[in-house]
């Protein structure tokens, strides 16, 4: 997912994912501590995926902040 699409998100819909994310990496990580995980990449991507995420709530929450 591009930044660019994860801007075209509502910040609802940001929430929901980044819960769904979060989810996900949590059960890679014990796919990992089992070794049953396949691919190694995976956890990479969704980290990054996670950020992308944060980063766009964040800049609309200053946004809020200076708008008042």
């Amino acid at each position: 997912m591009r930044i660019k699409e994860v801007r075209a998100f509502t910040t609802e819909n940001l929430q929901a994912e980044l819960d769904g994310v979060s989810k996900e990496l949590f059960n890679l990580r014990f796919q990992k501590a089992t070794q049953q995980l396949a691919d190694t990449n995976a956890m990479r991507k969704t980290r990054k995926k996670a950020a992308r995420i944060k980063t766009v709530l964040h800049e609309r929450q200053l946004a809020k902040r200076a708008a008042k």
